[in-house]
């Protein structure tokens, strides 16, 4: 089935992005009878995984646990075929999702919305796309993502290259081959990490130019477990709510302990044993201050360190990439098949922009502060403006014509992540202020939209037109996410989660770090208590 490909005028939802929040709110609004379509800048549906077609993109999240629960006969049906899902075979799965529900229909493709505008008098909003069409609607929601908006590197000359580059999260849909090529890799964070070792795998050199090394642990990936996969499908809706309820919204049994408690022996075999098992939270989650005490942390940043050791051969190139000066998991971890290995290679080099900077680049490669590297392509997986890029790329402006921009020059604030005031009827799904990139994004997403179909329902069942979070609300909650974050290691390192990876924008903590359930009692009760922190309005 082919998308939509005209606006209305009139609606009462627009829906910005299609990837997993925007097509399962779109899912919700029709049970309530709702006129609402989706605006979608790519040519197809999908969103991240759309987008991120990189050489071996794929979940950190494992397979049954990256899906939509709201269709238990469809979690029944579907089979995945690997421990950890594939950018290819998640974007089936979402296609499936929405010719399975008819979704396409009411999906308006290759459309980049450009501005949102709330009038005070009508209590709706206008919404702008490229193509100057317009529409009126009561609702504006923002499925736009956390990390949608790329990333290019902060020197000069990317337009001079003579050679191809390409940037990790708008990769040719017809993929890249890069047999007997000189490459060029800047970045190292989960893209980076997940990319390289395919890449080294065609080119006849490749060069990966890395300015801080990052933690990451191996998946261990391979074709699933189908014992596994029975036990999981046996009990779904027991695990379902056990992920709602959780730290990260993976069902896991919390840590009771602290890594100082422990002796050093028994601590090694719990990191060990929890290494093995390939995951993201393992190690991570192996006790219960990891990410509060800075000397429990250095036990198991060591443990990793200790690892990356092992697997490379060359002394020198191991330090260089051992992560140091931060906690681990302060930055986003990542999950790779290979790539320390990889870099055991004699055609693979590490240059360590910390030692010799990136200067610039060239007509013909990458110029450090050592020399000049000649390639035949460049790769640029340099990340994201995390969060609030994808929002504020919009000309989004509230009541009295107030940009979000000017709202958000000290840093975000949203009450509980989904509303901000001054800003009648509009949602963020996943936004700053809620758990979002520190969970898995599934759980999130769909308590998020559930909580906002709820919501519209009520609005439309007490005849109510306008909804908006108070002053007050809003700074109690954006205080409190400062305050739990405070109360971690997370503040203490240049992250895209504290937006440092970004010139310019105002360093803070953007995702709370509550919990995935705590937050989530939080909403319901919130919503229990006629939506208290909200004005209402007929």
């Amino acid at each position: 089935m082919s998308a939509a490909r005209k606006l209305p005028t009139e609606l009462d939802v627009v829906v910005v992005g299609a990837g997993f929040s925007g097509l399962y709110m779109l899912y919700k609004l029709r049970r309530l009878n709702m006129t609402v379509k989706v605006v979608e800048a790519g040519s197809d549906i999908g969103g991240t995984w759309f987008w991120n077609r990189y050489p071996g993109a794929r979940c950190d999240v494992e397979s049954m646990h990256y899906s939509y629960s709201f269709d238990p006969e469809l979690e029944q049906e579907w089979e995945w075929t690997e421990k950890y899902p594939s950018q290819p075979e998640i974007l089936s799965y979402i296609h499936h999702v929405a010719d399975r529900h008819d979704l396409r229909r009411d999906v308006v493709l290759d459309t980049t919305v450009t501005s949102a505008h709330y009038d005070d008098d009508s209590a709706t909003w206008t919404v702008t796309t490229d193509d100057g069409e317009q529409v009126r609607a009561r609702y504006c929601i923002m499925a736009v993502g956390c990390l949608s908006v790329p990333k290019k590197p902060e020197v000069p000359g990317l337009e001079r290259f003579r050679g191809d580059w390409y940037h990790t999260c708008d990769w040719p849909e017809s993929g890249v081959d890069f047999t007997g090529q000189r490459v060029a890799v800047i970045g190292t964070g989960s893209s980076g990490i997940q990319a390289i070792p395919i890449i080294a795998k065609q080119a006849a050199e490749l060069t990966v130019f890395q300015r801080t090394p990052n933690f990451s642990l191996p998946t261990f990936n391979g074709p699933i477990d189908q014992d596994l996969v029975a036990d999981i499908k046996s009990r779904y809706r027991e695990i379902r709510e056990e992920s709602r309820r959780s730290g990260f919204g993976v069902a896991i049994e919390p840590p009771t302990r602290s890594a100082l408690e422990v002796d050093p022996e028994e601590r090694l075999r719990s990191y060990e044993e929890r290494w093995q098992r390939g995951n993201l939270t393992g190690v991570l989650q192996a006790y219960t201050d990891l990410l509060a005490d800075e000397r429990a942390n250095d036990t198991a940043a060591e443990f990793v360190r200790g690892k990356i050791r092992e697997i490379v051969d060359d002394p020198e190139t191991a330090e260089k990439l051992c992560p140091k000066g931060y906690a681990f998991g302060t930055k986003r971890p990542c999950l790779d098949t290979g790539y320390y290995e990889t870099f055991n290679n004699d055609h693979v080099q590490l240059v360590d922009l910390r030692e010799t900077p990136l200067v610039e680049i060239t007509e013909r490669g990458v110029r450090t502060s050592a020399g000049e590297y000649e390639v035949d392509s460049l790769v640029l997986a340099t990340g994201f403006d995390a969060m609030t890029g994808a929002l504020l790329n919009i000309d989004i402006r509230g009541r009295q014509g107030r940009t979000l921009k000017d709202k958000w020059s000290d840093g975000p604030a949203l009450y509980l992540g989904l509303n901000a005031a001054g800003f009648p009827n509009m949602f963020t799904i996943t936004g700053p202020g809620s758990p979002s990139v520190l969970s898995n994004m599934i759980v999130s997403i769909e308590q998020h939209v559930e909580w906002l179909s709820d919501l519209l329902e009520y609005m439309r069942r007490n005849e109510l037109r306008v909804v908006e979070a108070t002053e007050t609300a809003e700074k109690e909650w954006t205080d409190h996410v400062r305050e739990v974050g405070d109360m971690t290691l997370y503040p203490k390192t240049d992250s895209w989660y504290m937006g440092a990876n970004v010139p310019g924008k105002p360093r803070l903590l953007m995702a709370y770090l509550g919990g995935v359930g705590p937050y989530w009692e939080k909403c319901q009760q919130v919503a229990a208590d006629g939506y208290e922190g909200f004005a209402l309005q007929a």
